[in-house]
């Protein structure tokens, strides 16, 4: 056995680990090893606070509460577009939380996509999220284009990333906008945005990203990159809760353009309970909200956030390619002779969060690790998703993973399931 594969040496690395501390901040169950907070992260102390502090302000102000509680209602979702803003590279005026990840989508290809001439048809990638093609597809009807003639999606060679090269190629003359993943969800690979922005620009595109499986642990300079607009969901490495509310990021060279989607949140805020039928809207992303607020779903971000800005998302980024490292070395000493191969890219500029192992019986390994106390996730056909969380995950926990892995493979305790995935997956 090397050094590495020993748990003195994973006992090691947590000692000289900065955030180690951060792990006592959150719910960690006894006897569970928890691998999903890519899917779903988990509650924090700081979260649970804040979303019992607008529960309060409601028990006591009533409606009040939206102008007089401890954290206003009518102005949270600002500060928490600010809290965000240093997340991903942007000035506070060009951040909201609001709506959902695909509502926001719906919003940015409403406000942005201006078929005109022959630039009619918009560009994504054939490994996308479905939701995001789903609303490409859906906007494009509602021009009256056929999603078949007026969608590019770019190839990939392997199943599992995509060439930067190949995106910039596809950018011709027709192509109005552009929509991309910054990190892949299926195999983790990290796109290059700056160079992607640079190449679109280059060509007057309208360029924008889904950064559902980045924002939270890898850092984004959206605004010197110059990013048309960008959405985000919080539940996943944002650690919001279940169906928590989304965001948005509008470049201020775009601030002050009216919304595709308007509603009454579209307001400027002084001007909002005129209750005039013709919208004055924001000059800054809250423009891009349309309805009311959703408090208890947005609440608990702000503990969440206060984290965040605590442990600062560089050094978060530093421990996140640490623990997927330490994961991609243990596979590779341990249980490549099982059959398990590392689908991921290995270099650290071009991987996100997570690692992506592929096996034959993934569906059922990923039920044995269940069974055995760890959270995985799994994606059809063969892919088992790891994301060790820089906040919460220990050295030793991925060190844990690996054996009870090698435990399932080595006894075939996976030949207890099914290799079918679950109704959810």
């Amino acid at each position: 056995m090397s050094l590495s594969q020993s748990i003195q040496y994973a006992k090691e690395l947590d000692d000289q680990d900065p955030l180690s501390h951060f792990r006592e901040e959150f719910y960690l169950q006894p006897n569970n090893i928890y691998m999903d907070g890519n899917s779903l992260g988990l509650l924090s102390k700081k979260a649970e606070s804040s979303l019992l502090q607008s529960l309060n302000d409601w028990k006591v102000n009533g409606i009040d509460g939206w102008t007089k509680g401890n954290e206003p209602w009518f102005y949270m979702a600002e500060k928490i577009g600010s809290m965000t803003s240093s997340l991903i590279g942007a000035r506070s005026e060009e951040t909201i939380t609001t709506g959902s990840i695909t509502t926001n989508l719906h919003q940015m290809l409403s406000t942005f996509y201006k078929p005109e001439g022959r630039k009619t048809k918009i560009l994504a990638d054939s490994l996308t999220f479905p939701s995001d093609v789903y609303a490409i597809k859906s906007q494009l009807s509602l021009h009256g284009l056929s999603p078949e003639l007026h969608l590019i999606q770019v190839k990939s060679d392997d199943g599992r990333t995509i060439k930067e090269a190949d995106i910039i190629a596809a950018m011709d003359d027709e192509v109005a906008l552009i929509l991309l993943p910054s990190v892949l969800y299926r195999s983790g690979q990290l796109l290059d945005m700056k160079a992607l922005t640079k190449a679109a620009h280059d060509k007057n595109i309208i360029i924008g990203f889904d950064l559902a499986h980045s924002i939270g642990v890898v850092p984004h300079e959206l605004h010197d990159w110059g990013i048309d607009f960008a959405v985000w969901c919080t539940y996943k490495y944002l650690n919001s809760g279940p169906g928590g509310v989304g965001g948005l990021f509008v470049h201020d060279k775009h601030l002050g353009k009216r919304p595709g989607l308007a509603g009454w949140f579209s307001s400027k805020k002084e001007v909002q309970f005129d209750m005039s039928h013709d919208l004055d809207h924001a000059t800054s992303a809250s423009a891009y909200q349309i309805g009311t607020p959703h408090i208890f779903s947005m609440a608990p971000l702000i503990g969440s956030l206060e984290l965040f800005q605590q442990a600062r998302i560089d050094a978060i980024r530093r421990k996140s390619l640490s623990l997927t490292r330490y994961l991609m070395d243990l596979t590779k000493e341990t249980l490549q002779p099982f059959g398990f191969s590392i689908a991921n890219p290995t270099e650290d500029p071009q991987r996100g969060g997570h690692i992506c192992l592929e096996h034959s019986e993934a569906a059922r390994i990923c039920k044995a690790l269940k069974a055995n106390g760890v959270v995985p996730d799994f994606r059809s056909p063969n892919v088992i998703r790891l994301a060790p969380i820089a906040l919460y995950s220990s050295y030793e926990d991925v060190w844990n993973v690996i054996q009870i892995l090698q435990d399932i493979m080595s006894n075939q305790k996976y030949k207890d399931y099914s290799n079918e995935r679950n109704v959810i997956a």
